[in-house]
């Protein structure tokens, strides 16, 4: 067997004519014929002795995984903010920046990897969506929004307008983001569930949950942008994988959501 002669683990495999398989298909029982190829991961010294064997063709592109004896350290920090958070020691904002103060003082991380590890592209999807929420309260435009949605959905039972309410907002946050459909949609929410006399908890649950099914582009969520070129994704890719989940959360949540209010 390939994996017990090298002591390398094969990630996956590319046999000609047919799919790539990896790890989760149970590759190791699969019989390699000329032609296949491996990704594999190991000690430097078992892929330069596969070299030296000459049996088998090596494409170079190793690259070496990071180590660092700070990784515990980091760790420790991590759960420290998360819990200190959660408990409501400290506020999230406090104890996020009181970790990455312990990070740079103790030396888990470096100054000069703080610039790489700020997106500069997340951090203004985050400010446009505050400023733009703020304008939206201040002209009175989150009003006229939900008029003009009450004016639309005319003679619909509660449980459809609140329905309509969250797949807007699904669709929203996934042409901008989940911040700026949130800040947007909450006080429109507040305004519907005024003008029908229901309780406002039910609505403005309804647009976090949409504004939070961020799952069907790129730019719907942060993370998403940030595992993107990471993980060598295309927009069809977020698209294929979020929209049957977007589909499926939005009827489950619409038939939950107006039974745990009584509509």
């Amino acid at each position: 067997r390939f994996t017990d002669h090298y002591q390398l683990a094969t990630l996956a495999l590319s046999k000609a004519g047919s799919t790539v398989r990896t790890l989760r298909e149970n590759i190791g029982d699969i019989r390699l014929s000329v032609g296949d190829i491996l990704l594999v991961q190991g000690a430097r010294e078992q892929l330069a002795s596969i070299k030296r064997d000459g049996e088998l063709l090596v494409l170079d592109a190793t690259a070496d995984l990071p180590f660092s004896d700070k990784a515990p350290l980091s760790l420790l920090i991590m759960a420290l903010v998360i819990v200190s958070a959660a408990i409501g020691l400290l506020p999230i904002a406090v104890s996020a920046i009181t970790g990455a103060l312990l990070m740079l003082l103790t030396g888990a991380l470096a100054w000069r990897d703080i610039g790489n590890a700020l997106s500069t592209s997340v951090i203004m999807i985050v400010v446009v969506s505050l400023a733009l929420g703020l304008a939206l309260t201040r002209t009175g435009a989150t009003g006229y929004l939900a008029d003009s949605y009450l004016a639309l959905t005319t003679g619909l039972s509660p449980t459809l307008i609140l329905s309509g309410l969250m797949l807007m907002m699904a669709l929203l946050t996934n042409i901008i983001s989940n911040n700026a459909a949130a800040v947007i949609g909450t006080p429109v929410a507040i305004s519907i569930a005024n003008s029908l006399a229901l309780p406002a908890e039910a609505f403005v649950l309804a647009v976090l949950f949409g504004a939070n099914m961020s799952y069907a582009t790129p730019m719907a969520y942060k993370t998403n942008l940030l595992v993107m070129n990471a993980g060598g994704y295309t927009f069809g890719d977020f698209v294929r994988i979020g929209l049957p989940l977007t589909i499926i959360m939005w009827l489950a949540l619409s038939w939950l959501l107006p039974r745990l209010y009584g509509f």
